[in-house]
């Protein structure tokens, strides 16, 4: 499995779009996607890279395991 490496937000959406999430949407301070009952919060509104540490932190609050999210490309 390769390792993860920093995204960029514009990824990130495209491979969340991909897995089922809908969105982003407007809310507060941050952008938020939806699946089913889960609202995941979007970081980083300026749109450049997310580190591997926050994508960890995004992958398990998502419920996404490293195989989808590699095969989300």
């Amino acid at each position: 499995m390769p390792k993860l490496t920093p995204v960029k937000w514009r990824d990130l959406i495209k491979r969340l779009r991909a897995l089922g999430f809908e969105g982003p949407f407007a809310g507060g301070k941050h952008l938020y996607m939806v699946r089913g009952d889960l609202v995941l919060t979007i970081p980083n509104p300026h749109r450049r890279e997310v580190s591997v540490d926050l994508l960890r932190r995004i992958l398990r609050q998502a419920d996404i395991s490293r195989q989808e999210w590699d095969q989300a490309k």
